[in-house]
């Protein structure tokens, strides 16, 4: 199979553009799904470069689940946890009672989301060299 790291790597990088442009749209719930999707991207990147295989979408089971030799610190772990959970209510109006994503999201939390999923992409970049 074929090396697609720097595939997944740059669209991970445009994915992280795609939550920073949304955030100065307003649109703060596609901020932060597109923020969990840069993270998301980033670790599959890194798993492909190791060539392995990842499976899910919960990025801070995916970092878990490198390799020992790469060394995840969990101060990284947890702050993938925070953006974890924007995977499905971000986009779906059911995640919530009444009302649509839009009505929840806030700057501060597409804010936290843009920094954290930065910090993935910039620790799994320092892999690939």
């Amino acid at each position: 199979m074929p090396d697609r790291s720097s595939d997944w790597l740059r669209q991970a990088e445009a994915d992280l553009r795609h939550a920073i442009n949304s955030f100065n749209a307003g649109d703060f719930e596609w901020s932060c799904f597109a923020a969990q999707q840069a993270a998301e991207k980033a670790v599959k990147a890194l798993f492909q470069k190791l060539h392995l295989d990842a499976r899910g979408h919960t990025v801070s089971i995916l970092l878990a689940n490198l390799p020992a030799e790469i060394a995840v610190p969990e101060k990284l772990i947890e702050k993938a946890k925070v953006i974890d959970k924007h995977y499905i209510p971000a986009r779906y109006p059911n995640g919530f009672e009444i009302g649509a994503p839009t009505d929840f999201y806030t700057a501060g939390e597409a804010d936290t989301a843009i920094k954290i999923a930065g910090e993935i992409i910039e620790f799994c970049k320092s892999h690939f060299r």
